[in-house]
């Protein structure tokens, strides 16, 4: 059909759409394509358009007759919609590769971003089909190509960690779903992702911060709004657990184990894994118990190790091992005096109480520093009077 036919006919089908299909027929036939793209993006999120084959019939009738005259990385973004209402996968796919084999001809500068926003579609599609070996290729080929060109547009980093993030969900592989769910966050407008996804993502991320073999540092997910998302669900329990796991307060996680045994019950690897959290859990109190500690007092007992990690006095090596494995610290093992000295702790994202905790420590040095200085201008009277002339 003939694009104004098409916006003809949509608005006399649909009357409360004809002022929407004037001004577009006006801006299509003066060429403004960028005042034409803005205008469409507002149009195609109207209700009409978010159920059955509307947004196909748009395309294939009005856009199609443009589309290459548009903001390409916009277009891209188009298509992925409108592949969306495809009644199936292949043809979702075969619609993908067709507007991808048209940009491709184009020949255009800065056009590998539209390339690869489609791609990591196909991708995703590829891997609901169930075939994550095809899926990975489509990832490795896209990051090849965003590797060759530089200030990628976010909207394409975060469309490529979404699609990387759930292939390794798929596979179960916790420490890189958290770390590539992390990148997407870091580049999504998250104001706009609808609360189900939120509220689901937010649920595997814990999950996945709690089963990572390498995850200790559950903080930066504690500080990213989108964990609030579980406040007020049946995953509520999760962020009550993610917070007293990341306490370093292994008392207070056992007791919260205990309080939501139901809910974590109900997730087999979490029961699976009971003794691995365990581990985890306690690597986490000997950071706390490092934290906690000044820097002229960083020579541990191990017997207070033992006492705050619920283990023989035997077993406070292995916990130490770990933690210098992981390099989350660096030091070291004294046994004949049955102590650790701690030279370094990694750095991480802080909760509130240890964040006081910091504050205070700071102060204490803020005081020590005046008490230094004091005493140096004491015994040096010329140079209080040269401090005082400046």
């Amino acid at each position: 059909m003939d694009p104004l036919q098409y916006l003809e006919s949509l608005g006399n089908t649909h009357p409360q759409l004809s002022n929407w299909c004037n001004t577009l027929a006006d801006l299509y036939q003066r060429k403004l394509w960028h005042q034409l793209t803005q205008a469409l993006e507002d149009f195609i999120i109207l209700s009409v358009f978010q159920d059955g084959d509307a947004m196909l019939q748009l395309y294939h009738n009005f856009i199609a007759d443009f589309e290459t005259n548009i903001n390409l990385l916009k277009l891209a973004n188009l298509v992925v919609q409108v592949s969306r209402q495809y009644p199936t996968r292949e043809a979702s796919i075969d619609f993908l590769e067709g507007t991808i084999e048209k940009l491709q001809a184009i020949k255009e500068q800065r056009i590998e971003e539209p390339i690869v926003f489609i791609m990591m579609e196909k991708a995703f599609l590829v891997l609901e089909e169930g075939n994550p070996k095809e899926c990975k290729k489509i990832i490795e080929h896209g990051k090849g190509i965003l590797d060759s060109v530089t200030d990628v547009d976010s909207s394409v980093y975060a469309i490529y960690y979404s699609v990387l993030s759930q292939y390794h969900r798929a596979c179960q592989d916790y420490d890189e779903f958290h770390k590539s769910s992390m990148l997407y966050l870091a580049r999504a407008e998250t104001f706009s992702l609808p609360e189900s996804f939120k509220q689901g993502l937010a649920y595997d991320l814990g999950l996945a911060a709690l089963l990572g073999d390498n995850i200790y540092h559950i903080g930066e997910l504690l500080a990213h709004p989108i964990i609030k998302n579980l406040l007020g669900t049946n995953g509520e329990w999760l962020f009550r657990v993610l917070m007293g796991f990341n306490s370093g307060d292994l008392f207070h996680y056992k007791k919260l184990r205990r309080v939501y045994k139901n809910a974590i019950q109900a997730q087999p690897a979490l029961v699976q894994n009971k003794e691995r959290l365990l581990e985890k859990a306690r690597v986490l109190c000997l950071m706390e118990i490092i934290f906690s500690q000044t820097p002229e007092a960083r020579t541990i007992p191990l017997s207070v190790i033992a006492q705050r990690t619920e283990l023989p006095l035997e077993d406070v090596e292995n916990v130490l091992m770990k933690s210098f494995s992981a390099q989350l610290i660096e030091g070291v093992i004294d046994q004949v005096e049955g102590t650790v000295h701690v030279s370094w702790l990694r750095p991480r994202v802080l909760e509130t109480s240890q964040l006081e905790c910091l504050h205070a420590r700071i102060d204490c040095w803020k005081d020590k520093v005046g008490v230094a200085l004091g005493s140096i201008l004491d015994q040096n009277p010329y140079l209080k009077d040269l401090l005082w002339s400046l």
